[in-house]
């Protein structure tokens, strides 16, 4: 199986996602509409839910800030 590139995506991008996926889009359907790996879009959902930001370092726990800084 050939190595997928690596893609970035916009915040702009990921909040329409996750509101498809809100809006009751199967989570299958928006996967294979827009060529995402069930991890990132299963990322991205979990992250918005948590804290409402994408950015990794907004959706770290206390002991990994801690570790971070260490």
């Amino acid at each position: 199986m050939a190595k997928r590139e690596r893609r970035t995506f916009s915040k702009e991008f990921k909040e329409q996602i996750v509101r498809l996926h809100l809006s009751g889009k199967p989570r299958s359907e928006i996967i294979k509409e827009y060529e995402l790996t069930p991890s990132a879009f299963d990322t991205w959902v979990r992250r918005h839910k948590s804290t409402g930001s994408f950015e990794e370092k907004d959706n770290r726990t206390p002991e990994q800030d801690e570790l971070i800084n260490l």
